[in-house]
């Protein structure tokens, strides 16, 4: 069985192992249309042709696919690495292309996000060797669930190429940038479409195997504790609660802690406990920022995992910051609070944009740490407060505030028991909640909301019924959101949801609601798109729960709230 999981999964990337070598170029004298065709009649190229036929760039697949396939002494493990390193190369040239680009930036925004692309393509390079790494190591792929690992980094990959793009104001600029990625997005789109469909590529191989590896990491244990925290992180969270943690590092703005800023607590974050990316058995950097309001813009940095970051309550510990689109940042650098490190847990703390509904696109939080999870937090501002960018994250029991597209990005993100509220905008403004901006069809991404309440803040109860308010709108073309088992106020329009410009994406799309309370959660009148869907079937629901979402394989267990594991009813 383990060598039959090898084949499929060195299948999966022989798709994308060479875009970036062979499309419109010749290989020993010879065109990649000659050597395709010459090579057609093999058994290989067959295969090629059927791996092929799945993906949105089949020509350039089909093209790129013969060296590797010709090559008969490659062994599975060959073909992995190869796929993702040729990834990797892409990236590295886009890379290099954003300095060309950069020469023309004019504007103050166009220069940011020249500077935004260089930082985040290196994410994906890091993202990419991680996955170079566990191809080339059969214990990894035999300890986890290889497909849910290549996807959550691959769709990483695809944000961070969106981040940078979206980052331009200059519509020329723009199109240089995409230009320079389009190699690295069609590789990446391709690898992702032969992850999703396995089973498919593999029966039309005439490989009789069900390539469905379960989870073996069930993402939440009895406490109600994601399980990818060590017993050392679920006692610390256990006396945290109980006011006996000893932290390693205590912040006080009265001076009566070992630091005045949180920025100097971080900067003595031990450098060893970097080494090991998603390593939970390395012990956690404790932190305790007492109560006070730390006007400081905070980075996370991808060094410093693993921390376990608590403050005396999220009305009580804020971090608050005023940077805003308006003064001419990017809304990627405009976040109080940035959260990179993989492993990050976060307790009792408060999260403030203060630029208010006149600064625009303004983050309170940014979060694209794998495996980030925030309980009992407020995340406050108007447009753009908690981006979500990449990777899986869990929010529980807080408290997030804003007017347009307040809840955005492109990770895989579940939030519960959470209240989400909804602001009073500029005049002639509406409100959406959620922007999710899933590029590709077979990212493993998504928004859902389970069990939250959505209701207007006290400014516009008055007007709630005037100024429209949505549960969201579509960012990008396959966004996905859920909202399920939540009490929606009539603050909520009754078609539910918002058009990002014409027909963008209504019809690839994914919007979903399930067994939803209060006066707004009534679906009689809601827009009557493809992608929209009344969720009726419990097992359908089940998909976008905690478990099945993020890679667990059982639900939230009684933790003392209403919640049991599993759905609600």
């Amino acid at each position: 069985m383990g060598k039959l999981i090898a084949l499929g999964i060195s299948l999966l990337l022989v798709v994308g192992t060479a875009i970036n070598t062979a499309v419109g170029h010749d290989t020993d004298g010879f065109s990649a249309g000659d050597i395709a065709k010459k090579a057609m009649s093999s058994t290989a190229m067959k295969n090629v042709k059927a791996i092929c036929a799945l993906t949105d760039f089949e020509d350039a697949c089909i093209k790129t696919l013969t060296p590797v396939a010709n090559n008969k002494s490659a062994t599975p493990e060959d073909y992995l690495k190869a796929a993702f390193e040729a990834t990797n190369g892409e990236v590295e040239a886009a890379l290099e292309k954003s300095g060309v680009i950069g020469k023309d930036a004019q504007g103050s925004i166009d220069k940011m996000a020249v500077e935004d692309c260089k930082e985040l393509l290196q994410f994906a390079i890091d993202d990419l060797q991680s996955a170079i790494s566990m191809a080339g190591d059969p214990e990894k792929n035999k300890a986890a669930d290889v497909t849910a690992e290549f996807k959550n980094w691959l769709s990483a990959v695809v944000s961070y190429q969106e981040s940078c793009i979206d980052g331009f104001e200059h519509p020329e600029l723009k199109n240089s940038m995409q230009n320079g990625l389009l190699n690295a997005t069609q590789l990446t789109s391709n690898a992702l479409t032969i992850i999703g469909q396995m089973s498919s590529i593999l029966k039309a191989l005439n490989i009789n195997f069900d390539f469905n590896i379960k989870s073996r990491r069930r993402l939440l244990d009895a406490q109600g504790y994601p399980t990818w925290f060590a017993p050392t992180d679920r006692k610390l969270l256990a006396l945290q609660d109980n006011g006996r943690v000893a932290p390693n590092a205590v912040v006080a703005k009265d001076g009566s802690g070992h630091y005045k800023t949180i920025a100097e607590a971080l900067a003595a974050y031990p450098k060893k406990k970097g080494s090991q990316k998603n390593d939970s058995s390395t012990s956690r950097y404790v932190i305790y920022v007492k109560a006070g309001t730390y006007d400081e813009y905070i980075t996370i940095t991808k060094d410093q995992t693993n921390i376990l970051m608590y403050g005396d309550g999220p009305t009580s510990t804020i971090i608050t910051g005023h940077k805003s689109n308006r003064e001419g940042i990017s809304t990627f650098q405009t976040a109080s609070f940035s959260v990179i490190g993989d492993g990050f847990i976060c307790r009792s703390m408060g999260f403030h944009n203060t630029a208010g509904p006149e600064g625009h696109q303004a983050v309170a939080l940014r979060v694209q740490s794998d495996r980030a999870a925030f309980f009992n937090c407020r995340m406050d501002g108007y447009q753009d407060t908690l981006y979500v960018q990449a990777h899986r994250q869990f929010y529980k029991n807080c408290a997030i505030s804003g007017t347009i597209d307040f809840i955005f990005g492109d990770s895989s993100t579940v939030i519960q028991n959470s209240l989400i509220i909804v602001r009073r905008p500029l005049d002639n403004q509406q409100n959406t909640v959620t922007a999710q901006g899933k590029k590709f069809k077979d990212e493993s991404t998504g928004l859902v909301l389970q069990n939250c309440k959505i209701v207007p803040e006290q400014r516009l109860v008055a007007e709630r019924l005037k100024i429209p308010s949505y549960l969201g709108r579509p960012w990008k073309e396959y966004a996905v959101t859920v909202i399920m088992e939540s009490t929606i106020g009539d603050v909520i329009r009754p078609e539910g949801w918002m058009p990002w410009a014409g027909d963008f994406a209504l019809d690839t799309l994914f919007y979903a609601e399930y067994n939803n309370r209060g006066p707004g959660a009534n679906t009689d009148h809601r827009v009557k798109w493809k992608g929209f869907k009344v969720i009726t079937k419990k097992d359908e629901a089940l998909r976008y729960t905690v478990g099945p979402f993020i890679q667990g394989d059982e639900w939230l267990k009684d933790t003392g709230s209403p919640f049991t594991l599993g759905l609600r009813y």
